[in-house]
């Protein structure tokens, strides 16, 4: 029992320094790749790096497009994802299977090599770069999402859904006031799950985008890692006080809901 703990208690630390190095590293006034810059004394601490990165790309105006982005990209993951496995767990039409089986090869092709086609279509046939749609637009739909719900509607009784056939409630009547309250897991899960790709999503938005006042702060990262850092007095602490910035949301997120991974008892939903 205390090997495990002792396994267990290294393979946090290993996990966790790489997050405590970031942080030690955006209040040091220096850089220190030793290994002794790890761990500096507390008056060598400053917030100056924040403030500096502030100056160079505005903070606010990159967290508040990165949080237009991640949201847009939720929503419309939730609301197609919702309703696309919906209808691959309960309803039944012709081609059920195979659409549900091309929805798994989906997973499987690269988004890279989908870039230059979405590029083209977006930007050149849909007129939308340097616009927040135009970031959104490939990732409303989210394939990973639709398998969860999907999963998730299937465990569900099915004499619930025949029970209220017979009263006369539409499909879209059951899915809301039947479906959905049995499956809030469903919904955290996808909402955890879909908010770390757009919100560390680089290579989209930094193609879509020109116009820095639209440019999230991952694209804004990386603009200033390359035009401005050279010039700065310390561009190591820079960088890393704009990753704890960028880090923060997501990791406050999961500290705050880790424990709602929970499935609920959904067959707690039939009365017998």
């Amino acid at each position: 029992m205390k090997l495990k703990f002792v396994a267990l208690l290294i393979g946090a630390f290993v996990f966790l320094f790489p997050f405590y190095y970031m942080l030690i590293g955006s209040l040091q006034a220096e850089p220190d790749p030793t290994v002794s810059g790890a761990f500096p004394s507390p008056g060598s601490l400053t917030g100056h790096n924040y403030v500096e990165i502030n100056k160079a790309i505005h903070l606010g105006r990159s967290l508040l497009n990165s949080g237009i982005f991640t949201g847009g990209v939720i929503l419309g993951t939730l609301v197609f994802g919702v309703l696309a496995g919906y209808a691959l767990a309960r309803l039944q039409f012709r081609g059920r299977g195979v659409v549900f089986n091309l929805m798994l090869l989906i997973q499987v092709v690269p988004f890279q090599l989908l870039t230059i086609p979405l590029y083209v279509l977006i930007v050149r046939s849909y007129g939308l770069a340097d616009s927040y749609l135009g970031m959104i637009l490939p990732f409303l739909i989210n394939s990973t999402a639709v398998f969860i719900f999907r999963q998730y509607f299937l465990q569900l009784p099915a004499e619930l859904f025949d029970a209220a056939r017979i009263d006369g409630a539409s499909e879209l009547s059951i899915l809301w006031r039947i479906a959905l309250p049995l499956v809030r897991p469903a919904l955290l899960t996808a909402v955890l799950l879909t908010f770390i790709g757009p919100w560390n999503e680089f290579l989209w938005p930094f193609l879509i985008t020109k116009q820095q006042d639209l440019q999230p702060l991952a694209v804004s990262l990386s603009n200033y890692l390359t035009t401005v850092s050279a010039r700065a007095a310390n561009p190591f602490g820079a960088v890393l006080a704009g990753a704890c910035v960028l880090a923060a949301p997501a990791v406050a997120l999961f500290i705050i809901f880790q424990r709602r991974f929970i499935s609920t008892n959904l067959s707690s939903g039939v009365k017998g």
